[in-house]
């Protein structure tokens, strides 16, 4: 067996069983403005007028480690905020602003400065203010010289221009937009395999791409139905949460090309199959739209979407 996400320490069920088991207690929260479920890329708050709030908190978990390590906060910082950015993206809406939130052991100016300005960079692409944050000093939770850094983002959508599954149709072509790379999952495999010693971080570390621009080019041309934004759980675990009950997707792996990033991960034992159910692959967020509009896009389309297939499968077996 190769190297594995699990024996790194990170367990995508228990992930993904969180939702089910504080599901009760969040429902007890809802009110007559919440719209959708939880689960989502992003919550949505309905306004006065046909409006709507939709937010987004993430983090970018233990990429920090190697970020600190090569001097690279400032693109963690953009990381963060792109990829929260991203999140809210999947509605519909055009991001307002975004918080943050930094915790240590014992607060560094400098790392704070730069994880910040890295954040804004990204938010005045995106015209997107930063209202605020939170820094906290906690030696009794935080490993020394460690940090973490968190982000929300809230942005607005009418609700007649509102993404998502209920949008979805069969024979809907599925449009990949190619990452720069790992983006900010799958880092605790990624530490594993680096060990203690030097590494690539122009490989290793890009910065998430922000894809504001170009969903706002798509969505100008094309009739998209629906985005899924691809983080932990690779396409199969992302995508699926923009399929309608009774459709799913069959992607080709073959319609697109990769980073060099993962012919790196593949050279250290991580199968494709890992690959596929941890990793983005080479492509950040997936564009639901018809096959017609997908045609001429500018941008590979990488499946479909189709009756009788179980969540989202790929149309050639992983390699053993």
């Amino acid at each position: 067996m190769g190297a594995t996400y699990e024996q790194a320490g990170v367990s995508l069920a228990t992930a993904e069983a969180i939702t089910s088991r504080i599901g009760a207690a969040v429902e007890s929260t809802r009110t007559p403005s919440v719209a959708g479920d939880l689960g989502g890329f992003a919550g949505l708050y309905e306004l006065d007028g046909g409006w709507l709030l939709a937010a987004s908190t993430d983090g970018i978990g233990t990429k920090l480690i190697l970020a600190r390590k090569a001097g690279r906060l400032r693109d963690a910082g953009a990381d963060l905020a792109a990829h929260c950015i991203n999140d809210v993206l999947t509605t519909g809406a055009e991001p307002l602003f975004f918080l943050d939130y930094v915790a240590s052991a014992q607060i560094d100016l400098e790392q704070v400065e730069q994880l910040v300005a890295g954040a804004a960079t990204v938010c005045k692409a995106a015209s997107c203010a930063i209202l605020g944050g939170e820094t906290a000093e906690m030696p009794d939770v935080y490993r020394a010289d460690e940090l973490d850094f968190v982000g929300t983002c809230v942005g607005l959508v009418e609700r007649i221009a509102l993404l998502g599954s209920s949008r979805v149709r069969e024979g809907d072509a599925v449009v990949g937009l190619p990452s720069s790379g790992l983006h900010a999952n799958g880092f605790t495999l990624v530490r594993e395999l680096v060990g203690a010693g030097p590494f690539d971080a122009e490989l290793l570390l890009a910065p998430t791409r922000l894809y504001l621009d170009r969903v706002r080019e798509l969505r100008a041309t094309a009739d998209v139905h629906a985005l899924a934004h691809i983080t932990g759980g690779g396409i199969p675990g992302n995508l699926a949460r923009v399929l309608p009950p009774g459709l799913g997707a069959r992607i080709d792996p073959t319609s697109w090309s990769r980073p060099r990033v993962f012919d790196w991960l593949a050279e250290r034992g991580v199968s494709e199959h890992e690959q596929r159910r941890v990793f983005n692959l080479g492509i950040g967020m997936c564009v639901v739209m018809p096959p017609a509009d997908a045609a001429g896009c500018g941008s590979p389309v990488i499946g479909e979407v189709v009756t009788g297939v179980d969540g989202v499968v790929f149309t050639e077996p992983p390699s053993p």
